[in-house]
């Protein structure tokens, strides 16, 4: 029996929509409701992805849902600047900024998984990702959207189902993976006969960081290499958390139950052991549903022996055991923008060829880092970079994300006509102050990301 524990509670009344069989819908299930403990059961069965269909047994509950007031999403601005539908030079691409100054989120954000659901009428957008106030940890929080670029944002702790702001802590037991820092890394609806739930339910995959420092020293860095990737590079060269990942479940999106993996600190795998690549932390777990009872996670570590970062895939039938295959990309040649590794991937599937694109973030040889893409026929080998430079850089004017761009995060905008691809990013500017930014792709090429100046009529 797999362990649930509750992080967050609700007191408004239980309110459920029952799905008799398990089905492919259009949209998640909207609960107003307290999610319940589910019991996971031990049989090895496979699991369904919720993603678009015509299913018309559950069309009229999703109608209901999606057309009550509290549902409605009213986009307000994400911080003390109001955004326009055109933006100013220094913020180009900017849609996401630091909280106000006494939030949960005020001194740091990062990590986006930006999810996009559409139904006959509407569309709506989740966004969960990381955030700190000064000399807080770094939690996860959930900002929504009608449109990926106006963000509804919460100040505090969001209590209700259908509140935003911040969601997820860090773990309070002092045996934990995830007691010092978590950052969200994928989320995915699935239904599986292994968790006993009345729908669809979120799967959070996480990074969770312990206290545990890993050092390896190289001198000859000219900067600090660290991990989690801090704004400001200060200290030792070769400083590590180690982490591991961790996973999460919830049936609103807000209110999460932490699964107990195999193993003993909670999360779902150690590292490797001495002398593999990714003997020293496990960070980033992106996971990409292939086809039922074969899911895939793609993860990034550091490699000692080639003295880079790399990413690894491990794959699983239930979303819970995994089996790690291996390196499946490492860092580039040397003057590279990504020699001294690729790091934080994110893997979709091209609905228009079947291939499978990968999304990542690049160091170069000074430190600096930027987003390159690979392509793969398969998603398990022959990984190869689509090309030399990377799709998006950091700026080289003074705008806001003059340092450096990661964690990327891909979206294609769903239709027969339509080639835009959004890419959600973390951005660095001076002093080390971050945001989430958006960039554009207007066909399937992927040579280059334009930063988002705004809708244009």
């Amino acid at each position: 029996m797999v362990c649930l524990k509750a992080i967050n509670s609700i007191t408004s009344p239980i309110y459920t929509t029952r799905i008799t069989k398990l089905t492919i819908f259009t949209t998640p299930t909207w609960f107003q409701s307290k999610p319940k403990l589910q019991q996971l059961r031990t049989k090895n069965v496979g699991l369904f992805l919720a993603k678009s269909s015509a299913n018309q047994e559950n069309a009229a509950d999703e109608e209901d849902l999606l057309n009550e007031p509290s549902s409605r999403i009213q986009p307000q601005p994400t911080s003390n600047q109001v955004l326009s539908s055109s933006v100013s030079a220094y913020s180009r691409g900017l849609v996401f900024d630091l909280g106000q100054k006494d939030s949960w989120d005020s001194s740091e954000i990062g990590s986006p998984v930006v999810k996009r659901y559409l139904s006959d009428e509407e569309e709506r957008w989740y966004m969960w990702y990381h955030g700190r106030s000064s000399g807080g940890k770094e939690s996860i929080g959930l900002a929504v959207s009608s449109n990926g670029v106006h963000w509804e944002r919460g100040e505090m702790a969001a209590k209700l189902s259908n509140d935003v702001g911040l969601v997820m802590n860090c773990g309070d037991n002092w045996w934990g993976f995830d007691t010092q820092s978590i950052r969200p890394c994928e989320v995915v609806i699935m239904s599986s006969a292994k968790v006993r739930a009345n729908s669809s339910v979120y799967w959070l995959y996480y990074t969770g960081f312990s206290s545990e420092k890993i050092e390896f020293l190289d001198n000859s860095l000219d900067f600090s290499l660290e991990n989690p990737e801090r704004t400001r590079f200060e200290g030792e060269n070769g400083k590590f958390f180690k982490s591991l990942p961790g996973l999460a479940m919830s049936q609103d999106g807000r209110h999460w139950a932490r699964i107990e993996g195999e193993h003993h600190s909670g999360a779902l795998f150690d590292v490797g052991l001495d002398g593999e690549w990714d003997s020293l932390f496990i960070a980033s777990p992106k996971v990409v549903f292939h086809s039922n009872g074969d899911l895939r996670m793609y993860y990034h570590s550091y490699d000692v022996e080639k003295g880079n970062f790399a990413i690894g895939i491990a794959r699983s039938r239930d979303g819970m055991k995994w089996l790690k295959l291996g390196k499946i990309i490492g860092g580039g040649g040397t003057g590279a923008f990504d020699e001294l590794g690729v790091l934080n991937p994110h893997v979709v599937r091209n609905p228009k060829d079947g291939k499978y694109l990968m999304v990542y973030e690049g160091v170069d040889a000074n430190g600096r880092r930027s987003i390159g893409m690979a392509i793969s026929s398969d998603g398990l080998k022959g990984w190869r970079r689509l090309q030399e430079n990377p799709v998006l850089k950091k700026s080289e004017e003074e705008r806001w994300d003059i340092e450096g761009v990661g964690s990327p995060y891909i979206v294609q905008m769903d239709g027969e006509e339509d080639h835009e691809w959004r890419l959600y990013y973390r951005g660095v500017g001076k002093d080390g102050r971050t945001g989430i930014g958006m960039a554009v792709s207007q066909c399937d090429e992927f040579l280059s990301f334009q930063r988002w100046t705004g809708f244009h009529f």
